[in-house]
């Protein structure tokens, strides 16, 4: 019994021990599970371990997102394919400085390239190319011309086939990269320097599609605008941005040489050969890659679709009435394409619904975009592919008041014939047919089309009171002009045609130009003398003539924004009587305006009608024809303004400003705010235009055969503004400012500034004496982002101060493509006689006001004796 018992413990004890030891192996080998299982988790695993790792995958770049760090996950295959990264603003605090639909900047071109553990994002270095088969070329090129190194990563994992890279972007898309800045960095006129606050800004929804990913993140700045030294405004802003990574196609396009007598916009190039001599600068068209889907059909002649139409997406958010309109703006380019044997080639759909592969800024997707903001204006920007030039995507931005503008527009051009505009807000006939038109030029310049501001000085001025030829050809031969409505149009003369065409005769010339497809599969040299044929056949044709935008440097009065037909002086005599027509009925036709706030505006918008019409004229004073010529063909490059019609704007605008009083009317201005009488402001805005002619007039004189000479314009000058004292007369209050304007001009050039020139805080500021005054690039329209004149009465000071042209001189000029010949200012410092003619001006007027100063009218005296003085002070 004992010995059983002890059995029984011993057997215990072995049978504890024994379940002990299995445990503890049990336990070992859990635990060397565990660690083994530790160790087999990859790099890739352990990096998106983390519970809250967002993820979008698609058949490109994988996006990853963990504990607000962002990761590509990139296939190798990609490696060195070219892509663009742009920047859209999906949402703003403030739409001065950042346009909700736009990519403030232009986007990268790049590739990411793998070297060992790192990766290289490339800028690519698409502007030098070379003869195609010459490989010595080739190499000396990639030795000189190589693609930058700009970012670098560190390789984090690879997924787990290892066919993909896995490397962090953070940094780049929370702002860090002032490429994809979505504030704006002002016009050039006036500048807005920004400044990150990485603390408030964080990443958003990642998406990733076939061929391209987006990653919305919110960023927040600080902003300064200034223009010099002077600062205008400063603040904070925040913003949502969508930045788009896409593929471009491996088959590029084939680029088209472009050709500076049609007006496309370009992407410079640099051409290293052995075929000439030097480094050969030239430019691409930029154009949408629309080729025939059935090549064979379409050289039969007939309609094609192509392989992929140019599509537009249309906001939902914009007044129902407007839509209509939008369309057809849009949808008008067609009838250019069909031209060229494309069917449906531009199409327009709505803002897709529960589509979760749209998104209205994704660089894949072009949309027409509504702005509910302040700004009476639209644009159409694109963006294209360096390479060759094609367009990838575009953007047309309606703000909201530019109904408002349209408003304006129709009452002060239209409504001494038209009565439907006569009233507070266009009916909705007439308000669509603006806004298709407004909607068609800006998707012109989407289409890769630049402004033609030569186009409207093909019409003869008479034939726009033709009721024939304006239901044929509209106001202007290109809707990509500023010929607005036709203010040439007088109250008798029926049914005539206010309005632009739906497309111009130059808008069709240009499509076919820029689109349409040429056979037998040539090289691109073979057809871009194909092309240089096609403009050759239309020179000499003016309704074929482009002329260029004249922002910085204005010389030619026959490519000016805002006005129409080939004479200025009768075109102006023609609206003057009709803008006096107007603001006589102005009261009658504007009811249910308690306040008088609608007829001020309009009011406003009249005055600054007549100064246009004022300056247009003044533009022939020294003005030179400046056409975009080829050897070989007729055209003539540069040409005098005729010295007659010089002679003869010179004295109408002098006419026109002594009989300006008509803007004054009692029954007008009595109803509105306290003001300086707007004749006298006119007339002291466009006596400065005029005086400011000197050094055109130098230059024209110089170029010319039978030249409107120095001597010619300072005695016209003088015969003109010292008329009234010549003849005894009693002065007016034009007189005396015209007066006193001529004299304070004649002291600027005389005595100059102690230094001797301009200086800011110091430093040497030089003028450029082509450039527009602030006033100008107002009225014209020259300034497309809005900030000069949201900053005009500062700006005005400004230049009262420093003198007119400042700020439009002080622009860089942009090393834009050569093939405009865009004029820069041309120095006449060595030829100007400008001192010598106004000091014998202040003689003649010393002399003559001495002779009249005892019989003169008593109210005239003073004045005189104010011009004795100054005469004096320059004579020191």
């Amino acid at each position: 019994m004992k010995k059983r018992f002890v059995f029984f413990v011993m057997a215990l004890f072995v049978s504890v021990s024994l379940m002990t030891v299995e445990a503890a192996e049990k336990k070992k080998k859990e635990k060397n599970k565990d660690t083994t299982e530790r160790q087999e988790k990859s790099k890739y695993e352990k990096l998106f371990a983390d519970k809250n790792h967002e993820c979008a995958r698609g058949n490109f770049i994988t996006l990853h997102k963990v504990k607000g760090k962002l990761y590509f996950e990139l296939p190798l295959k990609y490696m060195g394919r070219e892509m663009l990264i742009a920047a859209t603003v999906k949402k703003t605090t403030n739409p001065s400085l950042s346009t909700v639909g736009m990519k403030m900047r232009d986007p990268l071109h790049v590739r990411f390239v793998l070297r060992d553990s790192l990766v290289f994002l490339q800028k690519v270095n698409a502007s030098v190319e070379c003869d195609p088969g010459d490989l010595t070329m080739q190499a000396a090129r990639d030795l000189n011309y190589s693609d930058s190194d700009f970012k670098k990563m560190t390789v984090e994992a690879y997924n787990a086939d290892s066919s993909a890279v896995v490397f962090e972007m953070t940094k780049m898309f929370l702002g860090e990269e002032k490429a994809f800045s979505p504030v704006s960095e002002g016009s050039g006129l006036v500048n807005v320097n920004s400044t990150l606050k990485p603390e408030l800004c964080s990443l958003g929804d990642l998406k990733a599609f076939e061929d391209n990913v987006s990653i919305d993140a919110d960023l927040s700045y600080t902003y300064r605008m200034n223009v010099f030294f002077f600062v205008l405004g400063e603040g904070e802003v925040t913003t949502k941005v969508t930045h788009s990574v896409l593929l471009l196609p491996e088959q590029k396009m084939k680029p088209r040489i472009s050709d500076g007598r049609i007006g496309i916009f370009l992407t410079g190039k640099q051409l290293l050969t052995n075929q000439e001599d030097g480094i050969k600068t030239y430019t691409l068209a930029n154009r949408w890659r629309l080729e025939p889907k059935d090549m064979k059909a379409w050289e039969r002649g007939e309609l094609v679709e192509p392989v992929k139409p140019i599509v537009y997406y249309l906001d939902s958010l914009f007044p129902e009435k407007w839509k209509a309109p939008i369309k057809e703006g849009v949808l008008r380019w067609n009838a250019a394409f069909e031209k060229i044997g494309f069917k449906n080639a531009v199409r327009i759909y709505d803002f897709p619904k529960n589509d979760p592969s749209f998104d209205a800024d994704n660089l894949k997707f072009s949309c027409i975009r509504y702005l509910p903001v302040a700004t009476a204006n639209a644009m159409g920007p694109s963006w294209v592919d360096p390479s060759t030039g094609e367009i990838v995507n575009a953007s047309v931005i309606v703000w909201s008041d530019v109904v408002q503008m349209a408003n304006y527009w129709r009452f002060v051009q239209t409504s001494q014939i038209d009565p439907r505009v006569r009233g507070r807000k266009l009916p909705n006939d007439v308000l669509g047919e603006t806004m298709a038109y407004i909607v068609a030029h800006e998707v012109g310049h989407t289409l890769g089309l630049m402004h033609n501001m030569a186009a409207s000085a093909a019409f003869p001025v008479d034939s726009l009171r033709s009721v024939a030829f304006t239901q044929k050809y509209g106001t202007t031969p290109s809707i990509m002009d500023y010929a607005r409505f036709n203010y040439v149009a007088q109250p008798s003369d029926g049914e005539v045609k206010l309005t632009p065409p739906d497309l111009g005769v130059y808008d069709y010339y240009a499509i076919k130009w820029l689109y349409s497809p040429i056979s037998g599969n040539k090289s691109v040299e073979e057809e871009a003398e194909i092309l240089q044929r096609w403009i050759d056949e239309k020179v000499g044709d003016p309704l074929y003539r482009y002329g260029v935008q004249q922002i910085f440097s204005r010389y030619d009065p026959s490519s000016l924004e805002e006005d129409l037909g080939d004479d200025p002086v009768k075109a102006g005599t023609y609206g003057i009587k009709n803008l006096k027509y107007i603001i006589g009925h102005l009261n009658d036709w504007i009811k249910d305006d308690p306040d008088a706030s609608h007829r001020y505006a309009l009011y406003e918008n009249i005055v600054v009608q007549y100064y246009r019409y004022l300056l247009n004229a003044i533009y022939n004073v020294g003005g030179i024809y400046l056409n975009q010529a080829k050897d070989g063909t007729p055209a003539i490059r540069y040409q005098s303004v005729p010295k007659n019609v010089q002679r003869n704007s010179m004295n109408w605008v002098i006419r026109q400003l002594r009989n300006s009083d008509w803007l004054d009317a009692e029954e007008n201005i009595s109803k509105y705010k306290l003001m300086t009488k707007s004749s006298a402001l006119v007339q002291n805005a466009v006596m400065k235009s005029l005086l400011s002619m000197a050094p055109r007039v130098t230059l024209s004189s110089h170029v010319a055969k039978d030249a409107y000479s120095m001597r010619d314009y300072f005695e016209d000058l003088y015969g003109n503004v010292f008329e009234s004292t010549i003849n005894g007369r009693k002065l007016t209050s034009g007189d005396k400012i015209m007066q006193r304007a001529l004299m304070a001009t004649a002291k600027s050039v005389l005595v100059p500034k102690e230094g001797g020139g301009l200086f800011l805080n110091g430093l040497a500021v030089d003028l450029n004496p082509f450039a527009p005054s602030v006033e100008e690039i107002c009225a014209f329209g020259l300034d497309e982002s809005g900030l000069v004149k949201a900053n005009y009465e500062q700006l005005k000071k400004f230049e009262d101060t420093y003198g007119s042209g400042i700020i439009a001189s002080q622009v860089k000029f942009q090393e834009v493509d050569p093939g405009y010949n865009f004029m820069r200012p041309v120095a006449v410092d060595g030829i100007d006689e400008s001192a010598a003619y106004y000091t014998a001006i202040i003689h003649k007027v010393e002399k003559m006001v001495q002779s009249r100063l005892n019989t003169a009218h008593k109210e005239d005296q003073a004045h005189y004796q104010s011009i004795l003085l100054l005469i004096k002070s320059i004579k020191k």
